[in-house]
C-alpha cells in the first residue's frame, strides 16, 4: 500500500509542477491545486497508514496509544483542504477579473508567441 501511496503523491507532484510551469493562468491554478493535494496526502501519510485502527482512545481501558489513529495529521489536512478551496476560489476570481481587463489569460500578460511568429 505504501508504494501505491508514494506513487500517487509523486504523480500529483509531477503533474502539479508541470502545470505550474505552463504559460496560461488557469493551468497554473490547477497545478497549484494538484501540489496542495500532494502535500495533503503527504501530511496524511505521515500520521502512519494503519487499516482498522480505532479512531478514539477509551480513557477507561488505558490502551496502547500506538494502536490508535493520530488525529493531528487528519486535522491539519482537513484545515488545509478548506484553506486550499478558499484560495483556489480567490485565484479563479482574480483570473476572471484579469482576463476581463487584459483580454488574455497568459501569466506574463503577452499573447502567444507562437501566434505572433506565424
Amino acid at each position: 500500500m505504501e508504494i501505491v501511496y508514494a506513487l500517487a503523491i509523486g504523480v500529483l507532484t509531477g503533474s502539479g509542477v508541470w502545470l505550474v510551469l505552463r504559460p496560461r493562468t488557469f493551468q497554473v491554478i490547477m497545478g497549484l491545486s494538484l501540489l496542495s493535494y500532494a502535500v495533503n496526502l503527504f501530511i496524511f501519510g505521515m500520521g502512519r497508514l494503519a487499516v482498522g485502527g480505532a479512531p478514539i482512545i477509551d480513557a477507561l481501558k488505558q490502551a496502547d496509544p500506538s494502536l490508535y489513529d493520530d488525529p493531528v495529521p487528519q486535522a491539519l489536512v482537513l484545515t488545509a483542504i478548506v484553506i486550499g478551496f478558499a484560495t483556489t476560489a480567490l485565484f479563479l476570481v482574480v483570473l476572471l477579473a484579469s482576463r476581463g481587463l487584459t483580454g488574455n489569460d497568459h501569466v506574463d500578460g503577452d499573447r502567444d508567441s507562437d501566434e505572433a511568429e506565424s
